[in-house]
C-alpha cells in the first residue's frame, strides 16, 4: 500500500508474498506427512469458543494449492492491470493479498468460529475487487455479491453455530476421526439435521443452486479476480469449508447414520447437471467457465456426501484439480481479452493459430475438467467413480457420466472455434503471434505452467492423494 507511486516496488511486494506463504506452507509439509498436526490458540473469547489455529492435512492440501497459484496470479496481474492500464491497481493489490491471506486462516482454522472469522473477511475484502472498474454493472454485481454472501452467513451459520455449541459445548473441530465428529451420543437427531441444513446453505461460497447467482454476476470484475473466486479463494473457501464442517464437526457417522450424507448427494447432483445444461447456452466466455465453476464446485461435496474412502478422497482432491485447472482457463479468457480485445465465443475463430500456446493450455485444462486421462480432473472423477460403485448407486454413477458429456458439449467447442473457426471479417488476412508482447508473455508464461501442472498432477497425484489419505484414514 505505501509503495503505491511506485509501481515496480508495489507489485514485486505481492510476488514476494507470494513466494514467502508458499515456502512457509512447504515448511509443515514433512511435519504433517509425519502424521502429526500443529496447534495454536490465539486467544479464548469464552470456555468453548476461541480464535484456535489448527494444521492438518486437508487444511495444507488447500494451503499448498491457494499459496502456490497466488505466486502465478501475482505475475499474470502484471500483465493484465498494466495491459489495460487499469486504475486503482495499489488497491486491487492489497485487497488481493488480504483476501489470499484470509484463505490461509480459513485453511488453519481449528475451529467453526475461527472458520467462521476468516470466511467473512474473504468476503469483505474481495467485494473492492467484484466492484473494481466501478462502473453500474460493477456496482450492481458487486452488491449481489455481498448480499448473498453476507446474508447467507448471518442468517443460516451464526444460528448453526449457536445450536451446536449448546449441543457440543465446543466448536473445536475434531480432525482426529472424520467419523465420529463432535456430537455427543445423546445430542437430538433432528436438530443436528437443522445445523447441517444451515451449515450447508451458510456456506454460499460453495455455489449450492439455488444459493449460486452471485457467481455469475461476479464476473464483471477483472479476470484476474475471476480467477482468484473460482479457482483459488472465494468458491474454494466456500467448498473447503463445507467439507471441513462435513467431516470435522457431524462426522461420517452421524451423516450416514441421518441419511444427510445421501441426501446432500443427490441434492448436489441436480446443481452438477443443470449448471453445465446452463453452461451450454452461455457464448460469452467467462458466462460460460462461471456456470462450469457452479457445476465443479459440487463434485468436491459430492465426493465427500458419499462417506467412502474413495469418493472422499475424490472429492477433496478435486480442490487441488479444479484449481490448476479452472486458473488456467480463466488466465487464458483474459489473456485472449488483452490481446484481442474478445470475450464472445464466437469471435475466436482463428485464434488458435495467434495464440496457439493460450489456446492449448485452454484445451489441456478443458480435458481436466471433462475428466479425461492424463490430466488431473481424471483421477477425481475415477474416485468419484469408484465411490459410486461402493455404495452401489447407480443413479450417482449416471450422474457421473452426463456431466461429464455436457462437460466437452461446452469445452470442446471453444477449442475447436479456435483452431478451425472462420475467422471474423474484419479478422481476415491478420497474421503473427498475439503472445510476443512482454505484457502478453507475463499472462502466457503463468497459464502455460498451470496448464502443464494439470497435467502432472494427473500423472504424479501422490502427493495430494498421501495427505487425503491421512484425513480420510485417520
Amino acid at each position: 500500500m505505501f509503495s503505491g507511486k511506485k509501481p515496480n516496488l508495489r507489485d514485486s511486494w505481492s510476488t514476494l508474498g507470494a513466494i514467502i506463504t508458499f515456502v512457509s506452507v512447504l515448511n509443515f509439509l514433512p511435519i504433517i506427512l509425519d502424521g502429526q498436526q500443529l496447534q495454536y490458540t490465539l486467544f479464548e473469547l469464552y470456555p468453548g469458543i476461541s480464535v484456535k489455529l489448527n494444521l492438518d492435512a486437508l487444511g495444507v492440501v488447500f494451503a499448498l494449492v491457494a499459496s502456490f497459484l497466488w505466486i502465478l496470479a501475482s505475475l499474470y496481474c502484471v500483465g493484465y492491470m498494466r495491459g489495460l492500464d487499469e486504475h486503482a491497481q495499489t488497491r486491487f493489490y492489497v485487497c488481493y493479498a488480504v483476501s489470499v491471506g484470509a484463505a490461509m486462516g480459513a485453511a488453519f482454522a481449528g475451529n467453526l468460529f475461527t472458520l467462521y472469522l476468516f470466511y467473512e473477511i474473504v468476503s469483505i475484502f474481495t467485494y473492492p475487487l467484484v466492484m473494481h472498474h466501478q462502473d453500474e454493472e460493477g456496482y450492481a454485481g458487486a452488491k449481489k455479491y455481498i448480499v448473498y454472501l453476507m446474508f447467507t452467513s448471518k442468517a443460516f451459520l451464526l444460528p448453526a453455530m449457536v445450536i451446536i455449541y449448546v449441543l457440543c459445548g465446543t466448536l473445536d473441530f475434531n480432525t482426529a476421526n472424520v467419523a465420529q465428529g463432535i456430537f455427543p451420543a445423546e445430542a437430538d437427531r433432528f436438530v443436528v439435521g437443522i445445523a447441517y441444513l444451515l451449515c450447508l446453505f451458510g456456506f454460499a461460497k460453495s455455489g449450492i443452486m439455488p444459493l449460486h447467482n452471485w457467481l455469475p454476476d461476479a464476473m464483471v470484475a477483472p479476470t484476474p479476480v475471476s480467477a482468484l473466486l473460482h479457482a483459488v479463494v472465494v468458491v474454494k473457501v466456500g467448498v473447503f469449508s463445507t467439507c471441513r464442517v462435513m467431516l470435522s464437526i457431524f462426522g461420517t457417522n452421524i451423516l450416514h447414520e441421518t441419511g444427510l450424507g445421501i441426501f446432500t448427494a443427490y441434492f448436489v447432483s441436480f446443481t452438477i447437471l443443470t449448471a453445465s445444461v446452463i453452461a451450454l447456452t452461455k457464448t460469452n466466455l467467462k458466462a460460460r467457465l462461471a456456470y462450469s465453476t457452479v457445476s465443479q464446485l459440487s463434485y468436491i461435496i459430492l465426493g465427500v456426501a458419499m462417506l467412502t474412502p474413495n469418493s472422499i478422497t475424490g472429492g477433496l482432491i478435486h480442490i487441488a484439480n479444479h484449481a490448476f485447472a479452472k486458473i488456467t482457463l480463466f488466465f487464458a479468457a483474459g489473456c485472449i481479452f488483452v490481446a484481442s480485445g474478445k470475450k464472445d465465443i464466437t469471435e475466436m475463430g482463428g485464434l488458435g493459430k495467434r495464440m496457439p500456446f493460450t489456446m492449448m493450455a485452454f484445451g489441456v485444462a478443458s480435458l481436466g475438467m471433462i475428466g479425461a486421462p492424463p490430466v488431473g480432473g481424471f483421477v477425481t472423477k475415477w474416485y468419484l467413480a469408484l465411490g459410486t460403485m461402493d455404495i452401489h448407486n447407480w443413479i450417482l454413477l449416471c450422474v457421473l457420466l452426463a456431466s461429464s458429456l455436457l462437460n466437452a458439449g461446452y469445452f470442446v467447442p471453444v477449442f475447436l472455434q479456435a483452431f478451425f473457426g472462420k475467422p471474423l471479417p474484419a479478422d481476415e488476412g491478420l497474421t503473427g503471434s498475439l503472445e510476443k508482447k512482454p505484457l502478453i508473455l507475463f499472462m502466457v508464461v503463468p497459464l502455460v505452467i498451470t496448464g502443464t501442472i494439470s497435467v502432472l498432477i494427473g500423472i504424479y497425484p501422490d502427493l495430494f492423494l498421501d495427505l487425503i489419505n491421512l484425513m480420510v484414514k485417520s
